[in-house]
């Protein structure tokens, strides 16, 4: 196995799987991915391991060129004494339907199941390759993925990392985690929204990759989910949530099981469509939007289009309209044409917009569902999920819901909710929708909120109450590759 960019295919900016890590994006602005998936013969065996040790065996086949011990390493030591339950990513009955509760990491979402392997990797990489140089890992965040690259590379060798968000783009609480991260890293807010951040992002890696733009001798990579380390841990626990209902009783081997995804970047979705590739008896993959519901429009139509308004909701970290991992998959669906890829990729940046062939679009219907949601349905099945179930749901994972609520007919499967944050991260908005008012400051929502729920306030956001803030700039989107540039002059010293 090697990588190859979406954009050139076979033959023209290959790299093995440490390289594309180490590198984030490809030379030509494409993203990498595998040229072929393993097929996992043993299913019934690995089925039957441990989270930790499923995850390994997962890792080990989709990241040829790093040793078993360096996988055992990156994913023991990365996990190790960092999540709340031993589990790491318990699956909890909720009624009818199953929430795989992915938000028990550092950082309380979905995104520490990753990045708390993504750093050891690129450490791994950098040692394999003699590489001394220090490495600035550039961020753009839509609230989650901030935090938990913080504390991902926290402890590093070589490693440091530079975090964009969007200006009052992200919850109070988000925000709050990133402006306290102590250590030598940067956090800055970006007068813009998500995809202009992304963006922005993506232009210093073009530049970079061209010479155009130079940081004197510190290296760039990616913890983004355009780094195509990052989907690894993200296939496992698909697995790991399989064998977690065989070993309850709720499936048999062999079974289909439907899974609901809150949905924005489209990472965590084709993390769970290549583990179906990879041979996990996966049905259909349910695509739950917001009211930036560009994804919902592709999957239904075959058009991706982002002509339109973006809007702030309850559930930020879906807030995107430009959703980079969906490249990925029109590369696989078009039979590995870099040249449609490319063509599609051009097309949304000269027009707008792009339409997928029929083909394409079959394949798409086949395996995906898609269901859009706003903020007044979220806030309703948070208030009726806790009311009937007791069970307390963030807006992201409330968009998942209704999806589900609106799929579960269609479908003769189990169906798996992916639960992707701490409600607590977004306090204020819970409130809302149980009827309560919240209170002015950040710390009275959270102890608000536990006193109605009786659930205690999270260790890591109790810690915040003494944090101080330590990053306070703001900057226009026209000074991102500068700000990243004076920042890797400070990391050379």
């Amino acid at each position: 196995m090697k990588c190859e960019s979406t954009r050139s295919g076979a033959g023209i900016n290959e790299a093995t799987v440490p390289e594309a890590i180490l590198k984030g994006l490809a030379p030509d602005g494409g993203l990498y991915v595998w040229d072929k998936f393993p097929v996992m013969h043993d299913l019934a065996g690995l089925l039957e391991k441990d989270n930790i040790s499923i995850t390994v065996n997962i890792a080990a086949v989709l990241l040829p060129g790093f040793s078993k011990e360096e996988i055992g390493f990156a994913v023991g030591n990365g996990y190790s004494g960092r999540f709340s339950v031993p589990e790491l990513t318990p699956v909890v009955k909720v009624g009818p339907a199953w929430a795989l509760e992915l938000f028990h990491g550092p950082s309380l979402a979905f995104k520490d199941m990753a990045l708390c392997v993504l750093p050891r990797l690129v450490h791994a990489a950098k040692k394999q390759m003699g590489d001394d140089s220090d490495t600035l890992v550039l961020v753009a965040t839509s609230g989650d993925t901030g935090k938990a690259a913080l504390e991902g590379f926290c402890g590093i060798p070589g490693c440091a990392v530079l975090v964009f968000f969007p200006y009052n783009g992200v919850s109070p609480l988000q925000e709050l985690q990133m402006r306290t991260q102590p250590g030598a890293n940067a956090v800055c807010a970006v007068r813009g929204n998500f995809d202009d951040t992304q963006r922005g992002v993506k232009q210093i890696f073009n530049a970079y990759s061209s010479g155009e733009l130079s940081f004197g001798g510190v290296k760039l990579s990616s913890a983004n989910s355009i780094n195509i380390g990052r989907l690894v841990p993200q296939i496992a626990y698909y697995f790991t949530s399989y064998a977690s209902l065989i070993k309850n009783g709720t499936l048999k081997r062999g079974d289909k099981l439907d899974f609901i995804i809150p949905t924005g970047n489209f990472g965590n979705i084709l993390s769970g469509w290549i583990a179906k590739q990879m041979g996990l008896p996966v049905g259909r993959l349910v695509c739950a939007s917001n009211e930036n519901d560009v994804l919902t429009e592709f999957i239904n139509t075959g058009k991706y289009d982002h002509r339109r308004d973006f809007k702030t909701t309850a559930s930020p970290s879906m807030d995107i309209i430009m959703s980079s991992n969906l490249e990925r998959l029109l590369y696989w669906l078009s039979g590995r044409d870099s040249g449609a890829t490319a063509g599609f990729m051009e097309a949304l940046a000269r027009n707008g917009y792009y339409n997928i062939p029929d083909y394409m679009l079959e394949s798409v219907k086949s395996d995906f569902y898609a269901v859009k949601c706003d903020d007044a349905s979220a806030f309703k099945h948070i208030r009726r999920v806790w009311e009937k179930y007791g069970y307390l749901l963030d807006p992201h994972t409330a968009v998942a819901w209704n999806a589900y609520e609106e799929y579960a007919a269609k479908s003769e499967n189990p169906c798996v909710v992916l639960a992707t944050a701490s409600p607590f991260k977004f306090a204020g908005s819970v409130l809302k929708a149980l009827g309560i008012t919240p209170p002015d400051g950040t710390f009275n929502c959270l102890d608000m909120l536990s006193r109605v729920t009786r659930i205690p306030v999270p260790h890591p956001f109790d810690e915040l109450r003494s944090m101080r803030i330590r990053h306070e700039d703001t900057i226009s989107i026209g000074e991102m590759s500068s700000y990243a540039q004076r920042f890797a002059g400070e990391i050379n010293g």
